[in-house]
């Protein structure tokens, strides 16, 4: 059964009021204080709300997931006895309900499951298989827990509804399959280097869900391939490292753009799709990652700060060389962590600083969409659980649980934490 609690969304704990104010004389006044006092004792009570607190059965050691719509539990290890994944379902939209299980089915005794999620009718659990070590993606049905297949590689998605597994290893025998959700038998697989692998994505309105259409990849030859992510067939080749040399490079795709780091990190070489034309070449060294901001292209560099360039001609629009590290990126507002580990709002345009947020922990979301969530514990072992609002750069407090320790996960308004005694919870936000 879920358990109530009474509590107030307030943010830190409350401080002492200052001394006492000189007591008021006469009788009128008294009258008037007293009446003054019934009210704000009926506006304190109405602004007390009902929090809903539902349960998950877990068993120590055991991981738990959040979906759109369940919650999967993964039993741990147990090398002398059984162990099983457990699907819930989620508690209504009122929150009083208990947590009804779905399904459950049967896992291997030992290795290490570190994610699941749904995906076209599919419960995909990724774990590392202790024959070899190799990431494999087990195929369970979402509604009965039937399992359908096991594969070795991690899950993209395709644009017919169909699903890619990377597998992406060390000893070169990587590769990138196609597969049919419902069975698992390979259509078409292609060998894949080791870390020189990307995807193009394209919209699906459908279901809000970015699906792979182009897979590229960068030969240590400095061959950068494009393959059709339907087909499997290779509809573009460009050689990047004239004279027969041999070297590693990264590769990533931003939009319609192929950002290439060449050998030396000195610079950043970009193609455009889908003939892999040459677009420019930007003097920006050190590139760890790109993504874009805005209209901009935000180039990540690995000795920190950000470079901000234009995706039509390479030009950097402006750069900061500080320590500032980027986190998140909503419309033309950049979310950063600074070197005291505190979260700040930029404008993506101009690099301006627009608002300080604080220090908080951001929460593992199931929907990219949704509003970005923090946590931060209280002296008194409360969570404060805030929504960071990038665009007004303000926060809001949404929350303040009680008796629990963090490794939240959100699929808002529902949010799952652990408790201090382990056990794990839903929470269900305010809106």
């Amino acid at each position: 059964m879920p358990i109530i609690e009474l509590g107030e969304v307030r943010g830190e704990p409350v401080a002492q009021p200052t001394a006492r104010p000189p007591r008021a004389v006469g009788r009128p006044l008294r009258t008037a204080v007293v009446l003054l006092l019934a009210l704000v004792a009926l506006t304190g009570a109405t602004a007390v709300r009902h929090r809903t607190v539902t349960s998950v059965p877990t068993a120590p050691g055991a991981s738990a997931y959040l979906t759109e719509d369940a919650i999967v539990v993964v039993d741990a290890s147990t090398p002398s006895g059984d162990r099983y994944l457990t699907v819930y379902d989620q508690p209504g939209p009122t929150g009083g309900d208990s947590v009804r299980r779905r399904w459950r089915a049967p896992l291997e005794r030992s290795g290490d499951y570190v994610s699941a999620w749904m995906q076209r009718g599919m419960l995909l659990a990724v774990g590392v298989s202790t024959a070899d070590g190799v990431l494999e993606t087990t195929a369970f049905d979402a509604e009965t827990g039937q399992r359908r297949w096991r594969n070795p590689g991690i899950v993209q998605r395709a644009t017919d509804g169909g699903m890619l597994l990377v597998n992406d290893t060390e000893d070169g025998l990587g590769s990138v399959s196609r597969v049919t959700p419902d069975t698992g038998r390979v259509l078409w697989s292609v060998p894949a280097p080791f870390g020189g692998t990307d995807f193009h994505r394209q919209g699906d309105q459908g279901d809000q869900v970015d699906q792979v259409d182009q897979v590229v990849f960068v030969q240590p030859t400095g061959e950068v391939q494009v393959y059709d992510a339907d087909t499997g067939a290779l509809r573009h080749s460009v050689d990047t490292l004239p004279g027969a040399r041999s070297a590693f490079q990264r590769v990533q795709v931003a939009d319609d753009l192929v950002l290439l780091v060449p050998p030396g990190s000195t610079e950043l070489v970009a193609f455009r799709l889908p003939a892999m034309a040459p677009a420019w070449r930007s003097p920006v060294p050190l590139v760890a990652w790109a993504v874009p901001c805005a209209d901009l292209l935000c180039a990540v560099q690995q000795t920190g700060g950000i470079q901000m360039i234009d995706p039509a001609t390479g030009a950097v629009r402006w750069s900061d060389q500080g320590p500032d590290m980027l986190v998140d990126v909503r419309r033309d507002r950049l979310l950063v962590a600074t070197s005291e580990q505190r979260y700040a709002v930029r404008d993506a345009r101009t690099g301006r600083e627009r608002a300080e947020l604080g220090r908080w922990q951001l929460v593992n979301q199931v929907r990219r969409e949704d509003t970005l969530l923090g946590v931060r514990p209280t002296p008194d072992g409360r969570l404060v659980v805030a929504e960071l609002d990038l665009t007004a750069g303000r926060t809001r407090i949404l929350d303040v649980l009680p008796g629990v320790v963090g490794g939240c996960q959100a699929a808002q308004p529902v949010l799952l934490c652990r408790r201090l005694d382990g056990s794990t919870a839903l929470w269900r936000l305010p809106r």
